[in-house]
């Protein structure tokens, strides 16, 4: 009767939703009636509560959408998707695709399919926060990321005698499932331990000094910085990274054109230069060597031959002196082939990511006096005029915070994604295994969806949360879980240090044209940043 009884109280609660008071009356009265009649009324009545919970639960809960029903331009016979990347012919833009997102999800909502591009795997763009938490908190232990075919090709064909002379030896770039596991867990022990990059704090210092020094000399008559103001910031990078990953000075801020340095720095710039082209039109390049993959490689095989003439160098010196490094970390840990392999990945992707975004954040400070007193007033109160010693960055909040709201507004690496080794469902889609899922930070990080006052410039955001809407997953700048970037700790305290010191030592001002932002190949402001830079 118990069980009867609960019956009823449910079917009185759907009825009167959906039958109407009435009939829900009805079989009320009926339901009290004793006897056999009584239970096979009840049995009844019972088969007809579950239909009405199941018709009731099918409103609530939407079906699961099959991939053809996923919206998004429709691709063309032969032709796919890849001819609306055709300059002037397509509409779509590699150095705008920011636009090109923005429009994709005011035209098709928070999940856009971008199926038929030649030679590469169907793409989903993602533009819920929720979703992509949903995703990266589910993915296995080893999850892919967008495949990148042409450096595959480089590493696992092409100079195969390297990358495969030991097991488990290819990096983290261009690499997945166990391989990339093993090497990554190896890396991961010396670069993301405790304290990794704070004890770099006093050298990182030092090449931020060496950089506001050639800054200063740089400056033209009207004490502006020159039209090729990002090249001295890579420079810088370069620089830093060195030290960081070869315990050595590069002697970049002494470079010129055709030095070591300097080649290294324009084959990184080539590398991300013709990754957006190989990766996003037609791929030409796996029938005959096209003349941008010909640049491609020569740059690859500039910066792997420049990178192993310093791993080796550093590796004597090291022996020699006994100082201790990042590379030694790796040597010891994981052996001298890791080693080399891991300060090859770092400065493949660690030096354009990281100037970018130095220089980004120098205009946008460039641009508000006022952020840069209140920020110039806590470098201030916490150093009181002594040099700069590790765990100082950690006393800053507000430097951090305004370099994490330039990254959500304009973010160097505008997505970031995965290759799904599962089907998995998002946004109520059914998205089959294989399919390459991009999750877009850079529209979601500028959506009142997500960010109260989003497009308003508020480093506070990052420290009153309580009084800020915020998704934690709507800006991920180094990615999120098991191929979260390697060198962030390396990477924040570059950025933190060099953003202190230019702040210490001038007041910047811009006097030009607003910069618009375009992919070339970070996210960076279209044109020379000339800052004006005045002594403190």
């Amino acid at each position: 009767m118990k069980g009867r009884g609960y019956a009823v109280k449910w079917s009185r609660r759907l009825c009167k939703r959906d039958l109407g008071t009435t009939a829900c009356s009805h079989q009320a009265n009926d339901s009290e009636r004793g006897g056999i009649a009584s239970r096979q009324i009840a049995s009844h009545r019972t088969r007809s509560t579950h239909a009405a919970a199941t018709s009731v639960l099918e409103t609530l809960v939407p079906s699961v959408k099959t991939w053809d029903e996923v919206p998004g331009p429709k691709p063309l016979p032969l032709l796919g998707n890849t001819w609306r990347f055709i300059p002037y012919i397509g509409g779509y833009s590699v150095e705008h695709v920011d636009k090109v997102c923005l429009s994709l999800r005011e035209k098709y909502g928070k999940c856009v399919k971008m199926a038929g591009l030649l030679g590469r795997p169907d793409m989903l763009f993602v533009f819920d926060a929720g979703e992509v938490e949903r995703v990266f908190r589910g993915e296995d232990a080893a999850p892919h990321r967008p495949s990148m075919p042409s450096l595959m090709y480089y590493k696992h064909t092409l100079r195969k005698d390297f990358f495969g002379a030991e097991k488990d030896c290819g990096g983290v770039i261009a690499v997945h499932g166990d391989s990339w596991s093993a090497f990554r867990t190896k890396v991961s022990r010396v670069a993301l331990s405790t304290g990794a990059a704070a004890q770099y704090t006093h050298q990182v210092g030092e090449v931020a000094d060496a950089f506001v020094d050639r800054i200063r000399e740089t400056r033209n008559p009207d004490l502006e910085t020159p039209n090729d103001f990002l090249n001295e910031v890579h420079k810088w990078s370069l620089e830093s990274l060195g030290l960081i990953a070869l315990d050595t000075r590069l002697g970049c801020f002494e470079s010129h054109e055709g030095s070591e340095s300097q080649r290294l720095i324009d084959a990184v710039n080539t590398f991300f230069l013709c990754v957006g082209e190989l990766e996003l039109t037609a791929p030409w390049w796996r029938i005959y060597p096209t003349t941008m993959f010909k640049r491609y490689v020569a740059a690859l095989d500039t910066i792997l031959s420049v990178t192993l003439s310093h791993v080796e160098r550093a590796l004597k010196e090291c022996s020699v002196s006994g100082s201790k490094s990042l590379l030694q970390d790796l040597v010891t840990a994981a052996g001298p082939r890791v080693a080399a392999v891991a300060a090859l990945d770092m400065f493949l992707v660690g030096i354009d990511t990281t100037s970018n975004a130095v220089a980004s954040t120098l205009y946008q400070l460039s641009l508000r006096p006022d952020v840069q007193e209140k920020l110039h007033t806590e470098i201030t109160n916490v150093l009181q005029g002594r040099p700069l010693r590790a765990g100082d960055v950690s006393q800053m909040p507000y430097l951090k915070a305004c370099i994490k709201e330039v990254l959500r507004m304009y973010p160097v690496v505008i997505g970031n994604g995965r290759q799904l080794t599962k089907d998995t469902v998002i946004c109520d889609y059914n998205i089959p295994k294989g399919t390459q899922v991009i999750f877009q930070h850079y529209v979601m990080g500028n959506s009142e969806e997500y960010f109260s006052k989003a497009s308003e410039f508020r480093p506070e955001r990052w420290i009153q949360r309580s009084h800020y809407k915020h998704h934690p997953f709507a800006s991920l700048p180094f990615g999120f879980g098991k191929r979260m970037c390697l060198g962030r700790r390396f990477a924040e305290l570059e950025m933190h240090v060099v953003i202190c010191k230019m702040v210490q030592a001038f007041k910047m001002e811009y006097h030009h044209e607003p910069l618009d932002y375009h992919v070339h190949p970070m996210y960076t402001p279209n044109g020379p940043i000339r800052l004006k830079l005045i002594e403190r």
